[in-house]
């Protein structure tokens, strides 16, 4: 199978390259704009002639045509993702979420080609500490402009499904974590700046929630869905592990051999959700899938990575 990859030089879409290109019966193509996220550097080590990058942005349709008409089907992980950009930025992500998603549907209804849509458990809005987790069933509620966008593309995946017969998947996941994670993310931001011997700055009291999903567990939930899911269908991908900002922080820390002094409590962000959580019944009961990494190992993997690859964050925090 012939994968056409959007954005696949950012955190989830490189990891998610690696992971398929273990398997010789895939070939990809990857289409990034190279935005403040996308980083060739995710990928400069991938020799394989089944690879190719394409620098091209998604809303433009003469770039995007043609490569959906070589390929059998779109994993479109491009997107514009951070919260408090969305916060100052609104229009950005307006643009690349939403039109340029309809960009890639157009293409895809043109050639019928096969389309999984990565979404986020975001659009579903917050819970309160005793809620039950998101599921598919769960109503959208976007509480934010990125939230939104993602919101307004999973409802135009599903009409172009609805109206054109266009065949879909559409995933929700949890927060992600693991290599290559840009530096202005929690977990990444954390970690470099007690690398760096700064302070880490936590929102509010450090009590929201968030599920955490380790980027290899979900990238085969991606192939999984890509391979076996049926047509038309919604899956979640929990990761089954809620954490209060300030459990990871001080986690981190423990790690780090540093004392919650160095914790610096900031205001909050307007709309700070709450809790997230979100149920894999689902996918684990239609496709056998289920989170396998756990949790303290893998983070202290992501801390000994950035440890030990300081030539590729350093770049990205003197931006």
């Amino acid at each position: 199978m012939r994968l056409l990859v959007t954005g696949g030089c950012g955190f989830i879409g490189s990891n998610f390259i690696r992971h398929i290109l273990e398997n010789p019966d895939y070939e990809i193509i990857n289409l990034d704009k190279l935005t403040y996220a996308g980083n060739l550097d995710n990928l400069k080590d991938i020799e394989t002639n089944r690879y190719r990058f394409v620098k091209g942005d998604i809303c433009d349709a003469q770039t995007v045509e043609p490569l959906i008409k070589e390929v059998d089907a779109i994993v479109h992980f491009a997107a514009e993702t951070h919260v408090d950009r969305s916060i100052t930025n609104p229009s950005d992500f307006i643009r690349t979420n939403v039109l340029g998603t309809q960009v890639l549907l157009n293409a895809a209804k043109k050639y019928k080609r096969r389309f999984h849509h990565i979404s986020t458990d975001e659009v579903y809005g917050e819970l309160g500490f005793d809620d039950k987790p998101f599921d598919e069933n769960t109503p959208y509620n976007p509480r934010s402009p990125y939230s939104a966008s993602k919101a307004a593309s999973d409802h135009l995946v599903r009409a172009y499904h609805n109206t054109y017969d266009l065949p879909i998947t559409i995933s929700h996941c949890s927060n992600n974590y693991g290599p290559y994670q840009h530096p202005e993310k929690l977990m990444p931001l954390f970690i470099t700046n007690l690398i760096q011997k700064k302070t880490v700055p936590v929102y509010g009291e450090g009590k929201n929630i968030r599920d955490w999903l380790h980027v290899k567990d979900h990238c085969k939930a991606i192939q999984l869905i890509l391979e076996k899911g049926t047509i038309g269908e919604t899956y979640c991908i929990g990761g089954g592990c809620e954490k209060t900002n300030l459990e990871i922080t001080k986690f981190i820390l423990g790690q780090m051999g540093e004392t919650e002094n160095m914790i610096e409590f900031v205001e909050d962000r307007p709309g700070h959700d709450l809790r997230y959580a979100i149920s894999f019944n689902k996918i684990q009961k239609d496709l056998g899938w289920k989170p396998k990494l756990d949790f303290e190992q893998g983070l202290k993997h992501k801390i000994n990575w950035y440890k030990e690859n300081d030539w590729w964050w350093k770049p990205l925090k003197s931006q």
